[in-house]
């Protein structure tokens, strides 16, 4: 070979690799392993379009990617998971290491990039990532702002209770029965209607009359904001899953929050067992020797456990076959919350049916 000849390139060799990465704002970290989990590198690319692609490339070199193992699919790795799965890669969504391993193994980006790998390789990460982009996605932007504004609001009435306390300690005879008489609703109205002197503001008793009256006004705007989200809320969840939103106890609420669990494709829940996983509402085996029993799922999405929990209450009160099965349940020696727990994983596998069927109308137990 002469001086003016170039050396040959090194070609990628065809085997199936294993990717994992550990993403972050800037960067994403990857690392690849080979069928027999030996580990063939690892190495940081930016987390842009261009970075994204260079990452795919680095993987292919290493051989032919089977599947990749992404940190963070909803958040920082979710343009990476969209843009792998539109070149037809597996994405296999992988949950942060838990703090027992982080304690033996150290914390790096590339340790956590090749824990990914390996999750995904071995199986013990299985979930498909949320697609983004649609009609659940808008849902779930509108449902961060009311829970916010019903968080404050919430927050609000509160901190009205605690002034009138104070106040009723301090105010004349007449304006504590005035305010120790109404309820909720006529306080906050009552509240946001005063006209206090604001010259007299050293006053104790009139500053607090003119924190009550800002408050109540908070108060009303946080409820216009809420009527005014629902009025959007409500017809873009009929309109996403009407089957859904027609089941008996199912509300705009609680519908928009089991979507949300769900994703934009819900198929991805293998089974209705899973679903009810996800939501907290299998119960989990805690048997031993000659004890068999089960005890209560503490895990799960919990937003999604209270929406459960909430269809429970209404068809409770309201549903003549929830009545006699929780009636029939008593006389079998059943608790009330054991009932309920009961009650909730029969409702996930009927909700799962119509994550599944949205064009399907049905009203189950």
């Amino acid at each position: 070979m002469t001086h003016l000849e170039t050396a040959p390139q090194p070609r990628c060799q065809l085997r199936l690799v294993t990717g994992g990465v550990d993403t972050h704002k800037d960067t994403h970290t990857a690392a690849a392993l080979d069928a027999t989990g030996r580990l063939l590198g690892h190495q940081q690319f930016p987390a842009t379009p261009t970075g994204h692609t260079a990452l795919l490339e680095w993987l292919r070199c290493h051989g032919e990617p089977d599947r990749v193992g992404v940190e963070g699919t909803g958040v920082y790795g979710a343009n990476l998971a969209e843009y792998l799965q539109t070149v037809g890669v597996q994405v296999i969504e992988v949950d942060r290491p838990d703090r027992k391993s982080r304690r033996w193994q150290g914390k790096s980006d590339p340790v956590d990039a090749e824990a990914a790998a390996r999750a995904a390789q071995s199986g013990r990460a299985t979930g498909t990532p949320k697609l983004r982009g649609g009609p659940v996605d808008a849902l779930r932007a509108l449902r961060v702002a009311r829970r916010s504004a019903i968080a404050q609001r919430a927050d609000t009435q509160r901190q009205i209770k605690a002034l009138i306390v104070a106040l009723i300690v301090t105010a004349p005879a007449t304006l504590r029965t005035e305010l120790h008489s109404l309820a909720d609703r006529p306080l906050i109205i009552h509240c946001a209607r005063r006209r206090p002197d604001r010259t007299h503001a050293g006053d104790p008793a009139t500053a607090t009359i003119i924190a009550l009256r800002s408050l109540a006004r908070r108060h009303q705007q946080l409820t216009d904001e809420i009527t005014d989200l629902d009025t959007l809320i409500t017809p873009l969840v009929t309109a996403i899953n009407p089957a859904l939103a027609g089941l008996n106890g199912v509300g705009a609420d609680v519908a928009g929050q089991l979507l949300v669990t769900a994703g934009d494709n819900p198929h991805r829940l293998r089974s209705e067992a899973a679903f009810a996983m996800l939501c907290g509402a299998a119960p989990l085996p805690a048997s031993s020797g000659r004890t068999h029993r089960h005890r209560l799922n503490r895990g799960g999405d919990r937003q999604a456990n209270a929406a459960l929990y909430r269809i429970v209450l209404c068809r409770l009160r309201w549903d003549p076959r929830a009545k006699a099965y929780a009636a029939r349940r008593t006389t079998e020696g059943m608790s009330k919350p054991e009932i309920i727990r009961c009650l909730k994983r029969y409702i996930a596998r009927e909700i799962y049916i119509a994550l599944l069927h949205p064009q399907d109308q049905q009203d189950g137990p």
